[in-house]
């Protein structure tokens, strides 16, 4: 029985209900964590500023070593693009838009608004669900699919973390959705022997340039896409070759019905792809020419920052982090890291809370919760996937998925690059795991009433579980306990401030800017904390071949008047002599995210 006809306001209004649901949790508690090394490397050049001017080799102050974050009315995009490309291995759309952006915010105390760097980031966040609600009605014909693509997209734990961070993935997420749209119509294309129109053609190419431009790693969405396509040629060419193009009567987007579980094919009926009349197959047919000029134009759009990413003299110190030798466990580690992060997609409980009990039960409820939900988002994939509308886009999403998914091992494994580290580098393709997760639901949705799914749970209320879920994972990721900052410097104060009562130095060694925005953290955090009555300094001690960090902490602890407690903070090299005349604190100290410290007191 045909479902009543909605009032034709109630797509757009249940749409801006997700819309606002979403943004509601992107900018709860935008601030109330500290920013990242990753995030002050945004905030310093997208104000058109550089590391470089930071001192090293000798004790600054607070206000010195946070100079990069103040705004400078003279700075141009010129400044952010120069900075940009010496010193960092990112394109520059981002950084430019942020630029532009955070001027329309008022300082604090003399720094770069984080609320207005991050807001940008949340809003891109945002506009992905009704983004994701326009590729999942592209692909499926079906609101029900496009809407709950939407609803997850909304309360995603992980959509939630990307969007809270000045960086550029979110962003980034919404080139992947243009892209795979092109995509999808290009399918369709394929199916119908049709010629792509030349709008699609420059589209593409141009959101694919913007693409590489707001992210390197884009590249990975885009070679996903070139193997579906691979795909689809060979497809093509097999039932051609086999005289069965165009024998059967499947296709895609047909009525919209993509929840509908009463018109799967049988086992024994053979699926076709191309239903289209039975013509010899050419890779010059159309719309292959146009792919090909397509795959063309994308790939200059992609060369032509080769030679600016190899011009950077920081690029593999910066990148060091996923590279090195894989020994014991670190051979099946990045596996488990890839699980974790599709997992985070749906659902992430407070498994990171302070409290023991609280992740116990948290890391219990989650395991049972998959155990519950795998079956029936796999069981909803199967089907669409055996359904004549659904078959071949469905076949296309999960390629792209699948193939992402399989690049990123080949990195890790052949290459040595370890991408499964950063969980972030999903976004390159997240929006699809977002669109298949919303068609599958769609099946448990339409089950009849009085029939359950799983454990005796009826389909609607399964779908509303699993939201659920989704949405109380969101308020862990916005409350910092789950999906927690790489580091913790409003913690590492904290600590300081019962701890230390004399002049304090805080040293650590330094390679790249990275290090620098460790120590900027701690510094924002004494400045927003009114903790200069400790007479902070910090010691960047740099490290190279030529210069030897223990030397320069030597000389520094020689000149610097006591009492003095010196925090050793992620200092990478041999402690010099001068510490043997200061008292390690007894006292066990709390480990804090990011910051490995050893306490000495210098009375004389």
């Amino acid at each position: 029985m045909a479902a009543p006809p909605y009032p034709r306001w109630f797509h757009p209004c249940l749409l801006l209900v997700w819309l606002f649901i979403g943004v509601g949790l992107r900018l709860i508690n935008l601030t109330a964590k500290p920013p990242w090394t990753d995030e002050f490397s945004t905030l310093v050049f997208s104000l058109g500023n550089s590391f470089l001017p930071v001192p090293l080799n000798q004790p600054i102050a607070i206000d010195v070593l946070l100079q990069p974050l103040q705004p400078q009315p003279g700075a141009t995009i010129q400044d952010v693009l120069t900075h940009l490309f010496s010193e960092s291995n990112h394109p520059p759309l981002y950084f430019v838009l942020t630029h532009l952006w955070v001027k329309l915010f008022p300082t604090q105390a003399g720094l770069v608004s984080l609320w207005g760097a991050r807001s940008l980031a949340a809003i891109f966040g945002a506009i992905s669900i009704p983004a994701i609600y326009g590729l999942s009605w592209l692909a499926f014909r079906s609101r029900l699919v496009s809407h709950l693509a939407a609803a997850i997209m909304a309360i995603s734990p992980y959509g939630i973390f990307l969007a809270q961070e000045a960086r550029h993935y979110t962003l980034a997420i919404l080139w992947v959705i243009a892209s795979l749209a092109c995509l999808v119509v290009t399918t369709r294309h394929i199916q119908k022997g049709n010629q792509l129109p030349l709008w699609l053609v420059f589209a593409w190419i141009g959101i694919n340039a913007l693409g590489v431009a707001t992210h390197y790693f884009f590249a990975l969405t885009l070679i996903t896409e070139a193997v579906v396509l691979i795909f689809l040629a060979w497809e093509q060419w097999r039932q051609t070759d086999t005289g069965t193009w165009g024998r059967g009567d499947a296709g895609i987007g047909g009525r919209g019905d993509a929840g509908n579980t009463d018109e799967i094919l049988s086992a024994s009926s053979p699926l076709r792809v191309f239903p289209s009349p039975c013509l010899k197959f050419s890779f010059f047919s159309p719309p292959w020419g146009r792919i090909y000029a397509v795959a063309v134009g994308s790939l200059i759009a992609g060369i032509v920052w080769i030679p600016t990413f190899l011009d950077n003299a920081y690029g593999d110190k910066l990148t060091n982090w996923i590279q090195g030798d894989r020994v014991g466990i670190a051979w099946i580690s990045p596996i488990f890291q890839a699980m974790a992060a599709w997992v985070t997609m749906i659902v992430l409980l407070p498994v990171e809370s302070p409290q023991l009990a609280v992740v116990i039960v948290s890391g219990l409820v989650m395991a049972i919760f998959l155990i519950w939900v795998v079956p029936i988002l796999v069981n909803g994939f199967k089907t669409q996937l055996y359904k004549p509308q659904s078959r071949m886009i469905t076949q296309m999403f999960a390629g792209v998925v699948v193939g992402a998914i399989a690049l990123f091992f080949c990195f890790t494994y052949f290459l040595g690059i370890d991408l499964t580290r950063g969980a972030r580098y999903n976004f390159v393709y997240f929006p699809a795991v977002v669109v298949l997760v919303g068609a599958s639901l769609a099946i448990s949705w339409n089950i009849p009433p009085g029939k359950t799914v799983r454990w005796g749970v009826t389909g609607k209320m399964s779908v509303l579980i699993i939201w659920v879920i989704g949405f109380l994972s969101a308020i862990t990721v916005i409350f910092n306990l789950g999906y927690q900052k790489y580091y913790r410097p409003d913690l590492f104060i904290e600590l300081i401030q019962n701890t230390s009562k004399v002049p304090i130095l805080i040293a650590t060694t330094q390679k790249t800017h990275v290090q620098i925005g460790e120590m900027m953290g701690v510094a924002r955090e004494f400045k927003f904390h009114d903790s200069v009555s400790l007479s902070a300094k910090f010691l960047l001690a740099h490290k190279d071949k030529h210069t030897n960090p223990s030397n320069t902490l030597q000389d520094t602890l020689d000149k610097l008047p006591r009492p003095l407690d010196l925090w050793l903070v992620n200092f990478r090299a041999a402690e010099p002599e001068a510490i043997k005349n200061c008292v390690k604190h007894s006292q066990t100290l709390p480990a804090i995210n990011g910051y490995e410290y050893k306490l000495y007191h210098c009375n004389s």
